[in-house]
């Protein structure tokens, strides 16, 4: 009698690390999400700071949503943050006083505008390389919805010029 033997060994990727695996580790996925963090709540301060000094009732309205969806987007992070066993930064990011140095609020818009892109490509860096599916479908759905601030900023532009 002839026992068969397997053509090929037992595959054990799904037990591999990680990082052997070519995705991101924990370490830099939460310094990663820190950084987009303090990055959300600078957006989030920007926006309610704009939309109190705005003159203009769409321009305000907006500011308002905007900054709804960060702050949003900030207390996401902070939960997975904390799912992973760490604690959230308590820092604004440096985006916040640049941004309020400009006092123009189309010129302001159009920074935060850039500042939104920035944070989108980030998310298109950092999320093909999350295993952690909860933590991939959150920052997919931050993705998009930052994508459509941006549309939502270049429509409020180009009606302004």
């Amino acid at each position: 009698m002839t026992v068969n033997e397997p053509s090929s060994p037992v595959c054990y990727a799904s037990e591999a690390d990680d990082i052997y695996m070519g995705f991101v580790g924990r370490e830099e996925i939460l310094a990663a999400l820190n950084e987009l963090l303090e990055a959300e709540r600078a957006g989030a301060r920007v926006a309610l700071a704009s939309a109190k000094s705005a003159n203009d009732p769409d321009y305000a309205e907006l500011m308002r949503s905007v900054r709804a969806d960060e702050a949003r987007w900030c207390a996401m992070l902070s939960r997975q943050i904390r799912r992973l066993g760490a604690a959230p930064s308590r820092k604004t990011g440096a985006f916040y006083k640049k941004a309020l140095a400009i006092p123009d609020p189309l010129e302001r818009l159009a920074f935060l505008k850039r500042g939104q892109a920035w944070v989108v490509r980030k998310l298109e860096s950092l999320t093909p390389r999350v295993r952690d599916e909860a933590l991939h479908a959150d920052l997919r759905e931050m993705l998009e919805s930052h994508r459509v601030n941006i549309d939502r900023a270049a429509a409020h532009l180009e009606a302004e010029h």
